[in-house]
C-alpha cells in the first residue's frame, strides 16, 4: 500500500503518527519527507516558457485553439 499525506508541517501530530502506524500496522515502512512543489512557480522560472505559456494563453483567449476528439488524438498519434 502506498499512501500520500500532504499538510503543513504545523500540521504534524502525534495524532497524525498514530494514523500511519494503524494504516500499516505491523509492516515495515520509509518515510520520506519533501516540500511542496509549485508547478506553477518552476514554470515561469524560465523567461522563454514564460513568454510561451503567456503567448498560448492568449491565443487561446482568443478562440485560436486546436480541437479534436480522444478518438481523434490516437489516430493521429497512435497513442
Amino acid at each position: 500500500m502506498i499512501t500520500t499525506y500532504q499538510m503543513d508541517v504545523n500540521e504534524l501530530s502525534i495524532e497524525v503518527l498514530n494514523a500511519i502506524k494503524t494504516a500499516f500496522k505491523n509492516k515495515t515502512i520509509n518515510i520520506t519527507v519533501s516540500e511542496v512543489f509549485d508547478e506553477t512557480e518552476y514554470l515561469l522560472a524560465s523567461k522563454e516558457n514564460k513568454a510561451h505559456l503567456e503567448k498560448s494563453i492568449k491565443e487561446a483567449e482568443e478562440g485560436k485553439v486546436v480541437a479534436f476528439t480522444v478518438e481523434e488524438f490516437k489516430n493521429k498519434y497512435g497513442k
